[in-house]
């Protein structure tokens, strides 16, 4: 027996599917999403601060001529909360983040740039050690000096837990209150 809640089709026995139309839609069509916003952002118009984690009602288009690795980039369109001037951003998958296009600044961050700036360290390192191999070897003979003073660093410091771990609380009250009792029959006799 047919189940009366699910909708039954019936496909005649002339039906050819590739009869049906196709709906030929815009490639830069734009979708309405809900998201959040990705970063904190100021408004260039008005100064409105928009934090990271506000929700909007976006409009979403793919970006045309733009690709990371096959991967489609998005470009999102929102309002400012005050004075409804638009922002957009793009993602950013070669980064994993989100770029701001215009309409607003992005706020400052500070572990954004502390990442860049030891990306950058370390390529100037790795740049230095191709060009001189004498750099190579100070390079390792710091390294080393340096696991070697943590080490000592980590050796003092279970040193001293051990010391405190072999300290029996219980005996050191035990003599306390042995030595009160002693100071309280000399004070009566």
């Amino acid at each position: 027996l047919p189940n009366p809640l699910s909708p039954q089709k019936y496909y005649p026995p002339d039906f050819d599917p590739a009869k049906i139309p196709k709906l030929k839609l815009p490639k830069d069509r734009q979708y309405v999403v809900r998201l959040m916003a990705p970063f904190n952002m100021r408004c260039k118009t008005c100064g409105e601060y928009i934090y990271k984690g506000k929700k909007f009602n976006a409009r979403k288009e793919t970006v045309q001529n733009e690709a990371y690795l096959g991967l489609p980039i998005f470009r999102f369109y929102i309002k400012c909360t005050r004075c409804l001037a638009e922002i957009t951003f793009k993602t950013d998958p070669e980064n994993t983040d989100y770029t701001m296009e215009h309409g607003a600044t992005r706020n400052f961050q500070a572990e954004k740039l502390l990442e860049e700036e030891e990306k950058r360290m370390q390529k100037e390192r790795e740049e230095e050690e191709l060009n001189n191999p004498m750099k190579v070897l100070e390079n390792r003979t710091k390294d080393s000096k340096l696991e070697m003073e943590v080490l000592e660093n980590l050796q003092e410091l279970k040193e001293l837990n051990q010391r405190q771990a072999n300290v029996d609380f219980e005996a050191m009250l035990k003599q306390y209150k042995e030595l009160e009792e002693e100071q309280r029959r000399r004070e009566q006799e």
